[in-house]
Order: structure tokens, then C-alpha cells, then sequence
């Protein structure tokens, strides 16, 4: 059987564990979202992960519209994430870019432009901004001129992303942001090639997901989904008629790994009662999937060993435990991470965790 702690190949990568650091936004970087030195120290203290997904990040100006998050856009910000990803590697750890266009969760007065969506609808909820949180607008639905300069935009981020001297990219295209705004019928209205039936809504995503193959690679690429539940007001009436086919879409292009957020019933970071999609989803993904969302030490080695998942992601037990790696090998006790410090912009509840003795 399969342990939680053995390597596993995803793609082109050796992770020397299946215990992966799920994208964590952490906000530390400047105004202008370039990544800050600190975030060097913060990377390195978790490089004993099998593989470190970065932060979600940017992938342009009108996509990123979390105060202080970092991007892949320009030449300043890949100088600016070189040292990051060097000191992951000097601990022996690999990463990846985790690529981000937020769709409707932004505000015009973080990125100075209107939101923009398949569709014009606006978020649930009030959104981060620099003056604290503002309510949301109504988003532009994208032209087909927009949608191809979106893809460019995303083989650019791919290509800077290695540049940057990542081990490869992950498309974020979950959590009810653009891509999963097109996914889910009840975000997507459209009435054109990109929207309607299930095929059509998951056109999108395979254009992305082979935009950035072309550029780095189907080993060096991934995608997280979030097929069941609502997201910050993202849902689909039948996620199973486009999750699953999306899954077998993302086999096909040859993904070196596909993660999945599902949250349960009884979930500490969202609840749901829409049945989780992992079974149906493995049954036509063949390559290594990866399981994220309050997995416990004892259910994430239980669910590698039985073959129901490759290897699990961990999000907030690596906010407050740089050594997961060892605790959850050794079975010793967790720090409790403090929410006040998770967007904010100092080395308090980022850096200064204190190690297992």
C-alpha cells in the first residue's frame, strides 16, 4: 500500500513526500504586488512538503485584486520571486505558481479597472480592498477579444512563472473564481460557445489548460477544481455532469496532477451537503489526484493507502506548522494558527511559528 510519506512522481516533479502545502494567500506582498523578502524565509521554512503550490498569484493587473497578493505579470515581480524559489530549493523543496484571475472577486479600486466574469453578475459578499471591505459590482461579461487576451495573459504568467524558477504552474480554476465562473451554471449565462451545455463551459478552461501547456509543458502543469458546494457564490445546479467531464478533459491534455477542494457537510472553511466528487472523478482521471479539505493525519494516511487519493493538501495546519511534514510523521501535537495574522503584512503569524521539539 501506498504510504502518505513515500515520493510520488507528479509529472516532472520528484516530491519526496505526499504531503503537498495547498495555495495559501498570505498577503505579503507590496502595493504594487511584488513579492517581499520575507516570503523567501516564509517558503523555505516548508520545503519539507513533497511540494509547495505557491500562494495564488496574479497572472495580471485586471485579475488580481487581493490587497498586497503577488503577481507574475512583469519582469520585476519575477526578479522579485527568484530568491523565493531559490530558497525553497537550497532546503531541498520544490514549488510551483499557482496562476490566479480572480473574475468578479475583485474591486475597481485595487486594480482601477471594472471586474470582469463570463457574465454579468457580482459577488455575494463584501470584497478586500486597501480602505477594508467595500461591496461588490457588477462584472463585465468578456468579449471574445477579451478571452484571447486573457490566455495570452496566462501564457505569459506561465512562461515568467518559470523564469522565476518554479518547478512548474498550477491553474487555479476553483474556489468561485473566473474559471469556475464559467464552469458553473449558476455564475455562466452565456449563450454562446462558452456557455449552456456542460461541454461549452468547460471550453475555457481546456483553452487556458492548453495555452499553458503549450508554454511549459503538460508535466510542469496542474489545475485545482472545487467541484461541489457553493464558493463565494459560485455553484452549479448539476456539478457532476461538468466536473467529471472537465476531470476527463484535464486527463487527456495529460496534467501532471489534478488537486480537488471539496468541502463536507461538516467543514470548518465552507459546508455543503452536494455530494464530494472525488470517486466519479477518479474513475476517469488516471493520473495523480490530489484531495485537500480538513483532512486529518489519520484520514489523509488512510486515503493514500487505500488508492482513493495519490496525496493530500494541507492548507491551514502549514499556516502555523513549518515542520508539518515531521508532525504528521511523528504524530506530534499542532500549533493553532491565529486568524488575525493571515492577511497581514508582518513576520507575526507568518514566520514566527515555533518548531516541534
Amino acid at each position: 500500500m501506498p504510504s502518505l510519506f513515500e515520493p510520488i512522481e507528479l509529472g516532472s516533479i520528484y516530491a519526496k513526500n505526499r504531503i503537498l502545502m495547498a495555495p495559501l494567500t498570505r498577503a505579503r506582498g507590496t502595493r504594487q504586488h511584488v513579492p517581499t523578502p520575507i516570503m523567501a524565509e516564509y517558503y523555505a521554512q516548508r520545503a519539507d512538503a513533497g511540494l509547495i503550490i505557491s500562494e495564488a498569484t496574479g497572472i495580471s493587473r485586471e485579475g488580481l485584486g487581493w490587497p498586497y497578493a503577488p503577481g507574475l505579470w512583469s519582469l520585476e515581480q519575477v526578479e522579485a520571486w527568484k530568491p523565493i524559489t531559490a530558497a525553497v530549493h537550497a532546503k531541498g523543496g520544490k514549488i510551483v505558481a499557482q496562476l490566479w484571475h480572480m473574475g468578479r472577486m475583485v474591486h475597481s479600486s485595487v486594480t482601477g479597472q471594472q471586474p470582469v466574469s463570463c457574465s454579468a453578475t457580482k459577488a455575494p459578499e463584501a470584497l478586500h480592498t486597501y480602505d477594508g471591505k467595500q461591496a461588490p459590482e457588477v462584472a463585465r461579461p468578456l468579449t471574445r477579444e477579451d478571452i484571447a487576451r486573457i490566455l495570452n495573459d496566462y501564457e505569459n504568467a506561465a512562461r515568467n512563472a518559470l523564469q522565476a524558477g518554479f518547478d512548474g504552474v498550477q491553474i487555479h480554476a476553483a474556489n468561485g473564481y473566473l474559471i469556475d465562473e464559467f464552469l458553473r451554471d449558476g455564475t455562466n449565462h452565456r449563450s454562446d460557445e462558452y456557455g449552456g451545455s456542460p461541454e461549452n463551459r468547460i471550453r475555457f478552461l481546456r483553452e487556458v489548460t492548453e495555452r499553458v501547456i503549450a508554454t511549459v509543458g503538460a508535466d510542469k502543469t496542474s489545475v485545482r477544481l472545487s467541484p461541489n458546494g457553493d464558493t463565494q457564490g459560485c455553484i452549479d445546479s448539476h456539478p457532476e455532469q461538468v466536473f467529471v467531464p472537465a476531470a476527463k478533459l484535464l486527463n487527456d491534455l495529460n496534467i501532471a496532477f489534478l488537486e480537488l477542494r471539496e468541502p463536507g457537510p461538516n467543514g470548518t472553511f465552507g459546508k455543503t451537503d452536494q455530494p464530494k466528487l472525488h470517486g466519479p472523478i477518479r474513475e476517469v482521471f488516471r493520473k495523480p489526484l490530489v484531495l485537500n479539505q480538513d483532512y486529518t493525519r489519520d484520514e489523509a494516511i488512510e486515503t493514500v493507502a487505500t488508492g482513493v487519493a495519490d496525496a493530500i493538501a494541507f492548507g491551514r495546519p502549514f499556516l502555523a506548522n513549518p515542520d508539518l511534514v515531521r508532525r504528521l510523521e511523528d504524530n506530534l501535537p499542532l500549533n493553532k494558527d491565529d486568524i488575525r495574522t493571515w492577511y497581514s503584512q508582518g513576520a507575526e503569524g507568518y514566520t514566527d511559528y515555533p518548531l516541534a521539539r
